[in-house]
C-alpha cells in the first residue's frame, strides 16, 4: 500500500506530510474525510514551540491512538478532546503538549517529511504576525 501524503500550505510556505495509519488508523481515516481542510493556525500558550488550531467542542469521532505529550518537530497531533477542547497541534520545536488543565496527549497522525528546514521559522512567525491561514489537502 502506497504512503498517503498530505500537502500543507500557508501563504508561500509548503510542507509535505506522511499520514501515520499504522499508529493512528481511525484518526487518519477521519481526517481524510475533512480534506481539503482550511483553518487558522495560532501560536500555543502552554506547550512550548508549537502552533495549534483551536477546535472547541468539534468531535472528529476518534479515540486516543498513539497518544503522546512530547511530539518531535513536525509530528502533528490531533487531540480528540476531553480534559481540554479539541485541537490540532503543529509542533515546530521542543514541545510538551499542555493546556490550562495540565499536560495532554494527542494522536500522532501526520509527520512532515519535506520542508522541515522551514518549520521553525514558520512556526515562530506566528508569534510576530499572529494567526496564519493553513490548508491541508491530498498531495
Amino acid at each position: 500500500m502506497a504512503e498517503q501524503m498530505i500537502r500543507i500550505t500557508s501563504g508561500d510556505v509548503e510542507f509535505l506530510a506522511r499520514m501515520e495509519p499504522e499508529k493512528a488508523p481511525k484518526t487518519c481515516a477521519a481526517f481524510l474525510e475533512l480534506l481539503p481542510y482550511e483553518q487558522k493556525l495560532i501560536h500555543v500558550r502552554w506547550s512550548g514551540e508549537s502552533c495549534w488550531i483551536s477546535l472547541g467542542d468539534f468531535d472528529l469521532g476518534v479515540p486516543f491512538e498513539d497518544a503522546t505529550s512530547h511530539p518531535a518537530p513536525g509530528e502533528i497531533l490531533w487531540y480528540p478532546g476531553g480534559i481540554s477542547e479539541c485541537e490540532l497541534l503543529f509542533p515546530y520545536g521542543p514541545c510538551c503538549f499542555a493546556s490550562k488543565a495540565g499536560q495532554l496527549a494527542g494522536n500522532h497522525f501526520l509527520t512532515i517529511v519535506e520542508g522541515k528546514e522551514k518549520l521553525h521559522a514558520f512556526g515562530a512567525s506566528t508569534l510576530q504576525v499572529g494567526a496564519l491561514p493553513i490548508r491541508f489537502e491530498l498531495a
